[in-house]
């Protein structure tokens, strides 16, 4: 078995050594990832730029990092380490949650898409980290990776899905187990703070405090929320089926 490993983090990233210990020996394994952290690029391709590469001695397994996004590494990996394309595109481990609407804007999940788009199985994987300085648990996510990679080789992929899986940032014994959801709602209130600058000049500071409801059954947020796996299939299609049909009855 082929397998790309890459992330958002960048090639440094603690999370994406913890992904190539974790699936060590399951297969022929090349690392391309970003050279610095790109985190919330979504699924941003650098198109009017060069890439450039350079080998990294940091994996016992060839490794190479992109001054590009997660997307621009998959597509480079295909190209210099699977020319003839790869069997398992792995994103992670990000330190952090994809839940929810961040899907959108993530770079981990963005990889996992784009392995999708050129027809290979993609799988994000995210600890559910909620408080900074919280421990992230990295080992629980490896552990579980180990565990359950019957179960991730066996993940139906259509034409057009791929796969966003979190984990919560926990103790590997407290693991309540694996769930099968939907996305929920992961949104964010008092988005963008106005500050002033040390000369008096206003500026703007991106964030804001995250707001997820309790209520989201049968969703990743509820899942992690109480202690499960979340394993949610996603697709790259995102035509509203049920408005569309709607729709067709007005032509």
């Amino acid at each position: 078995m082929r397998i790309l490993v890459t992330n958002d983090d960048g090639i440094h990233a603690e999370g994406l050594r913890s992904l190539v210990d974790a699936v060590s020996g399951f297969g022929e394994i090349a690392v391309v990832a970003p050279d610095v952290e790109r985190s919330a690029c979504g699924h941003g391709m650098t198109l009017r730029d060069p890439l450039r590469v350079k080998e990294s001695s940091a994996f016992d397994c060839p490794a190479f990092e992109v001054n590009g996004l997660p997307v621009d590494c998959v597509n480079v990996a295909l190209s210099l380490c699977f020319p003839d394309g790869c069997d398992l595109v792995l994103s992670g481990i990000n330190v952090g949650p994809n839940l929810g609407f961040d899907i959108t804007y993530s770079g981990t999940v963005a990889a996992a898409m784009e392995a999708a788009i050129n027809g290979i199985k993609g799988i994000a994987i995210s600890m559910s980290v909620f408080a900074d300085g919280a421990p992230s648990h990295l080992d629980t996510g490896a552990g579980w990776i180990r565990d359950n990679w019957p179960l991730l080789l066996d993940l139906p992929t259509g034409e057009r899905t791929f796969w966003n899986i979190n984990v919560p940032a926990i103790a590997a014994s407290e693991i309540a187990g694996n769930r099968f959801v939907k996305t929920g709602d992961r949104v964010y209130e008092d988005r963008v703070e106005r500050r002033d600058d040390p000369w008096g000049r206003p500026y703007y500071w991106q964030g804001g405090v995250v707001v997820m409801r309790p209520d989201q059954h049968g969703t990743d947020v509820q899942a992690v929320s109480e202690g499960y796996v979340a394993i949610t299939p996603l697709t790259v299609d995102w035509t509203d089926h049920t408005v569309l049909t709607e729709c067709e009855a007005l032509e």
